[in-house]
């Protein structure tokens, strides 16, 4: 009986033995798509010396987009903004970049262009929109700062800075067909939830001035009176813009940390962070004063409002886990707002709304237009797909902007189920 035993576990190895030696013979090419990242090391010295007005370029990673008057600022990130002329919107003629180091966000009042150089706040004066010139900039006032879900940092003591260059690298190699091989890179990245994402960090489009512009809900940065709010990973930084090209800093309030988003209101603050939506008073503007949190799972999470009802993307990915939606909140009363609905999404970003129209950018899955109508009935009228869609300003007039990983997008937004484009500045490829 023993015997038998041995021979059959004789025979089961050697089967086995075969079946493994044929997988190692198995040679597949696989393609693996994956993100590197290299840091280098820059001094506050030659960041400063880096503005410069250039002529045209073309788009290559877009990020945020902010509107005046017939006017857009497109962020290239990082490394500056494209000016555009936008008085035909179906034929938008591009004026010139203004190389900035370390940009991100902007805002704009007056002829005040305000934007951040990674430690800096930096002015320009734009009266001249053939010829801008820096007219102002209040040193080392941001101490981190993220795009892309990469995070840089400064050391004052040595006044170097430390960021990240990132590589998307698509490579083919042979592999055993089936089995998992060690890859030459240990880190990858599910690019699925890689939408490009500028990280959340323009002014949004209300404010007590007529002067000021227009900016997306992936804003860090907006105005409202005399004053621009600025929010880092966890602080929310005032500064007082009496002398435009001369701003002071005023007050500072810590958030905590994930701080994602910011998007006035009337007189409120509604800021978006990974595990919830702060609700502040900011009818003392130089003091804003928190009234409520609304928590949900962590996400990427941009805001926007309309009259009682706040409308928040809720987007797994590098900043969370949270199932992919829009919740629609009542902050009726701002200090216990509530859930009216939740509706599945599958990779929401940005979103605008121009009563009862609701956009939301979808990614890699393209933009969406919706009849917002009634908070718990929200339809779907519009899916324009084979685009990858990161946030969207509605304009008045029925007319939409769309920024994303393929260029700046126009449409007539009019009839929702149909929405036309009348231009498209795309991405060099």
């Amino acid at each position: 009986m023993k015997k038998f035993y041995l021979k059959c576990l004789s025979i089961i190895f050697c089967l086995g033995m075969a079946a493994g030696t044929q997988s190692c013979t198995d040679d597949c090419e696989t393609t693996r798509t994956y993100r590197t990242t290299r840091a280098f090391t820059i001094s506050v010295d030659q960041i400063r010396a880096g503005i410069a007005w250039q002529a045209p370029q073309d788009l290559i990673n877009p990020g945020k987009i902010y509107v005046k008057d017939n006017y857009i600022f497109v962020n290239e990130i990082k490394q500056g903004i494209h000016i555009i002329d936008n008085t035909n919107p179906a034929n938008p003629v591009n004026m010139g970049f203004l190389k900035i180091p370390g940009v991100i966000d902007m805002a704009v009042k007056g002829n005040t262009l305000y934007t951040d150089s990674y430690t800096d706040l930096v002015t320009f004066d734009i009266a001249d929109i053939k010829n801008v010139k820096e007219s102002g900039r209040v040193k080392d006032v941001f101490s981190s700062g993220m795009a892309d879900g990469v995070t840089w940092y400064y050391n004052e003591n040595i006044k170097l800075l430390t960021d990240y260059e990132i590589k998307i690298v698509t490579e083919k190699y042979r592999s055993n067909c089936g089995f998992s091989v060690v890859s030459p890179n240990p880190v990858y990245y599910d690019l699925s939830n890689y939408n490009g994402s500028k990280g959340p960090t323009s002014s949004n489009g209300s404010s007590s001035s007529s002067s000021t512009g227009q900016g997306g809900s992936m804003a860090r940065f907006t105005l409202y009176d005399d004053f621009l709010y600025t929010v880092s990973q966890n602080d929310l930084v005032l500064f007082n813009i009496r002398n435009q090209s001369q701003p002071v800093q005023e007050n500072k309030l810590n958030l905590g940390w994930g701080i994602e988003t910011i998007f006035p209101y009337q007189d409120k603050l509604f800021i978006g962070s990974t595990t919830g939506l702060y609700i502040f008073d900011n009818k003392e503007p130089s003091k804003p004063q928190l009234m409520s949190m609304f928590q949900h799972a962590r996400a990427c999470d941009p805001v926007v409002v309309h009259n009682n009802i706040a409308y928040v993307t809720l987007r797994a990915g590098w900043c969370g886990v949270a199932p992919n939606r829009l919740d629609v909140i009542d902050v009726a009363n701002l200090s216990a707002p509530r859930l009216i609905k939740s509706y599945e999404m599958q990779n929401p970003a940005g979103l605008g709304v121009d009563f009862p129209s609701l956009f939301i950018c979808e990614g890699k899955f393209g933009l969406k237009s919706f009849d917002a109508s009634i908070a718990s009935d929200i339809k779907l009228q519009q899916h324009i797909d084979k685009m990858d869609a990161f946030d969207v300003i509605p304009l008045g007039g029925k007319h939409l902007l769309m920024v994303g990983k393929d260029g700046l997008y126009q449409y007539d937004a009019s009839n929702l189920k149909d929405m036309k484009l009348l231009s498209v500045i795309p991405v060099k490829q």
